[in-house]
């Protein structure tokens, strides 16, 4: 079941979609010239990579994700432990080249190490499987163990969970592995985009984090300019995968609302 979400999902991203339609228009007027289907199936392709090239659908449709949760700021009480999400490795590449290599959403690593410096004395752990389509080797647990002592971060401070496979595992095989108990106060890191699906993963198995979003790709300027093609394709995928992400978790019952904002009390099932 795994597997078949996995690769229904790579073939409907907007990109692939777009890319399929302008090549089987373009099939089908090679072998019929004037078909009607063809010139619609072109046209629509050309003009939904046009629009990603030419319009900031990307960050329209990102904004939204960001804005949702509001940077933390300053932190002032106590930190209990802090948890980073995966998604910022490279996990194929590093695979490959026997080193980490992190993807555009690094800033999640960075961050996390920031904070960890910053309280010393809190727990640290780090969630992160394997979500490579058809591949059972390697997790981003095992590069982030070397990657983060590679950044000063001693190895026997941080707890890392290696199985998990999407975001509803994040936060089910983490707090079991935390065992957070009540009244603590854990931070969780990840992409500002992510964050809703993941704070609601989060409270759907009980564990009242406090949000930290980085890695914001869109900024109050951003709306109007030309992203180009395969910025604006990689942006809209990313988006489509949150908000349609947000649905299947919240139709599945894995998170307490459909789009889960910064208070929960609020939130409407």
């Amino acid at each position: 079941m795994y597997l078949l979400s996995r690769v229904l999902w790579e073939a409907a991203r907007p990109s692939m979609a777009l890319l399929l339609l302008t090549l089987v228009g373009f099939a089908i007027l090679i072998r019929t010239r004037n078909s009607r289907y063809g010139f619609i199936f072109l046209a629509a392709g050309v003009a939904g990579l046009a629009a990603c090239a030419f319009l900031p659908l990307g960050t329209w449709l990102l904004r939204p994700l960001e804005d949702r949760f509001p940077p933390i700021g300053a932190i002032q009480e106590r930190v209990d432990g802090i948890v980073l999400l995966g998604g910022a490795i490279d996990l194929q590449t590093s695979m490959d080249r026997g080193m980490p290599a992190l993807n555009m959403r690094a800033e999640r690593v960075i961050a996390f190490v920031a904070l960890a410096r910053r309280f010393p004395y809190a727990q640290l752990l780090f969630t992160g499987g394997n979500a490579i389509t058809g591949s059972t080797k390697g997790s981003e647990a095992d590069v982030a163990r070397v990657l983060t002592a590679s950044l000063g971060i001693p190895p026997q401070r941080v707890k890392f969970e290696r199985m998990s496979r999407n975001t509803r595992e994040n936060a089910l095989l983490a707090k079991r592995l935390a065992r957070p108990m009540p009244g603590q106060r854990w931070l969780l890191v990840t992409s500002a985009a992510d964050m809703p699906r993941a704070v609601g993963c989060f409270r759907a198995v009980g564990w009242p984090v406090v949000p930290v979003p980085v890695d914001y790709h869109t900024g109050k300027d951003s709306a109007g300019l030309m992203p180009g093609l395969v910025g604006g394709l990689e942006a809209v995928d990313w988006a489509a995968h949150e908000w349609i992400g947000l649905v299947y978790y919240r139709a599945r019952g894995w998170t307490p609302a459909l789009f889960p904002g910064p208070e929960a009390e609020r939130e409407i099932p």
